[in-house]
């Protein structure tokens, strides 16, 4: 009897480690679902190792079940943990910012710095920061990438989605051109129709002005 409470007192402890992950660029702790996951993976595993082991060796089996639960719950949210280091390192000062959402990562680029106005020719000034994508997207070659470009609410809808739908492609023709696999990738364009600011004002026209990259577990 105590062999299993002090079973319980231990996935206990280990849940709630796995569950409190640090943010690496503010320091402070947070649950993440890689950390609630693993935790999850973590009494499981504990649980099967203790029952799979003898009696004498129960707590040992537990401590073995914990750590190997724990590493397989984990699973891709663990993975997305460390493509979004990458990705905030090698964005650093590029303009594009980079958001998680559970295990989603966006990345919004801003118009005025991926293409001149009105065009879908992609700036030679933001091919480095392409270039960076790039190696990354090839390393974590476990994520989805769909692209969608977006425009403000000036001109006609037929020009903006034509024009959003070509620098969706162009994005993704330079993704492909230089080994991203073509079968991960997916670029359409949203015209105005998701503006993120109010176009009533040329700061959230600017805004709205942009091309998102949205990372996720392919199906």
């Amino acid at each position: 009897m105590n062999k299993w409470r002090n079973l319980a007192i231990l996935t206990a402890g280990v849940t709630m480690l796995a569950a409190c992950t640090n943010n690496p660029y503010t320091g402070e702790s947070e649950a993440g679902k890689s950390g609630i996951y693993g935790g999850i993976g973590a009494v499981t595993g504990a649980v099967i190792g203790a029952a799979t082991s003898s009696k004498k060796d129960r707590g040992k089996g537990a401590l073995i079940g914990a750590a190997v639960g724990g590493a397989a719950g984990g699973g891709y949210g663990y993975y997305v943990d460390k493509q979004e280091a990458q990705l905030r390192q090698r964005l650093v000062g590029t303009g594009v910012q980079v958001q998680r959402n559970g295990d989603q990562l966006t990345l919004i680029m801003p118009g005025n710095i991926t293409f001149a106005t009105n065009s879908s020719d992609i700036s030679s000034s933001f091919y480095p920061t392409l270039n960076s994508l790039v190696t990354v997207f090839k390393e974590f070659d476990k994520s989805g990438i769909n692209i969608v470009g977006h425009t403000d609410s000036t001109g006609s809808l037929a020009l903006n989605q034509n024009l959003s739908n070509a620098r969706a492609q162009s994005v993704a023709s330079y993704l492909s051109s230089n080994g991203v696999a073509g079968n991960r990738i997916s670029a359409y364009g949203a015209g105005p129709n998701q503006p993120i600011a109010s176009n009533a004002t040329e700061q959230g026209r600017a805004q709205n002005r942009r091309v998102e990259i949205t990372l996720q577990q392919m199906q």
